[in-house]
């Protein structure tokens, strides 16, 4: 049986980063609007059921509803508490069904979340949130057929996704949670509210994914060290009043000059002592572990991370192999339209 999953988060685009900087608020309306145009393609494809994450605002169920679709659609049985556990639980249930492909609608936090819940099965990430990095503005239609071809094995993950690492928080030597694009030590005490915007507390920044066109904490390894999303590398980076000078856009109209007092390159299974303590960690732009003095915490770049959709890659697979345009007459195999 081929199966797809979605998972929507409506608390996606809505952080404090609106009224300390100049992000768009990415309301939910707009999400139910590209999950139609995702359940929409994925009936192109022709998949035998899709699962979906329930939630409080209703995104899947509102976007079935002004569509008739053929596949069936069913929500998964899950208590919601409103916090990004729900994320997690769905991921793990998901892969518990034996989905091909899950569908997320969100920002980094949210892609975060369903990785730890889990990490094998192939995720199409579509952009929702604030200072996205993981996450692509892809065209929900387009995902949607991507992420059908994905699940429907109709295209080869060899050609059509690449494996992603990823940055684990260790603590007295076991790992304790995961980030997929930053980890960066705060000078702080508390969680607070969640988001980093106040940069002159950030202290270290571990990247594992860093691009000059990147916006975020991630833009600054960019200008130093250029780290794409499939290399197995990571970067450290000190902050402080001296140092070299970087000028980069660390938040949704927000240009600073930010001064990197040293920079290291990371190996996969290399780990860094966080030497801030006490200290908060923040993870993929969110304040999530309080590090006590008496603790031992250090940042390893783990090469065994998730496993994600290139759609322009899956799009060509398909084409190569003609099963959206074949040479014969008539529609080509799993391929519907009315």
């Amino acid at each position: 049986m081929t199966t797809a999953g979605i998972i929507a988060n409506p608390a996606s685009g809505k952080d404090i980063r609106r009224l300390v900087a100049y992000g768009s608020v990415f309301d939910n309306q707009e999400k139910v609007r590209i999950v139609r145009r995702v359940l929409l393609g994925l009936e192109a494809i022709g998949l035998d059921r899709i699962f979906y994450m329930p939630d409080y605002f209703g995104i899947v169920s509102r976007a079935l509803s002004r569509i008739d679709i053929s596949i069936p659609a069913e929500p998964l049985d899950l208590p919601l508490t409103g916090t990004q556990e729900d994320s997690v639980q769905a991921a793990r249930m998901m892969a518990d069904q034996g989905v091909g492909c899950i569908v997320t609608l969100g920002g980094d936090g949210t892609n975060r979340a369903v990785v730890k819940g889990n990490g094998s099965v192939p995720i199409l990430p579509i952009s929702t949130g604030t200072n996205n990095v993981f996450p692509a503005m892809v065209e929900g239609t387009v995902a949607g057929l991507a992420a059908g071809l994905i699940a429907g094995n109709q295209v080869p993950l060899a050609e059509s996704t690449f494996a992603h690492t990823q940055l684990e928080v260790v603590m007295d030597g076991e790992p304790v949670d995961l980030a997929l694009v930053d980890a960066v030590v705060y000078d702080g005490v508390f969680k607070g509210s969640k988001a980093v915007w106040e940069l002159e507390k950030v202290h270290t920044a571990f990247l594992n994914r860093a691009q000059p066109e990147n916006i975020g904490l991630s833009s600054l390894g960019g200008q130093l060290h250029p780290l794409q999303a499939h290399e197995p590398l990571g970067l450290c980076l000190e902050l402080g009043k001296a140092g070299r000078s970087v000028v980069a856009p660390v938040a949704p109209g927000v240009i600073r000059e930010v001064h990197i007092r040293r920079q290291r390159l990371m190996k996969v299974g290399e780990e860094i002592d966080i030497q801030l303590k006490p200290s908060v960690l923040a993870l993929d732009g969110e304040r999530e572990v309080e590090i006590r003095r008496d603790q031992s915490v250090a940042i390893r770049l783990a090469g065994k991370g998730p496993i994600v959709v290139d759609v322009p890659s899956t799009m060509r697979a398909a084409t190569q192999r003609k099963i959206l345009a074949p040479d014969v007459d008539g529609e080509p195999k799993h391929f519907r339209t009315d």
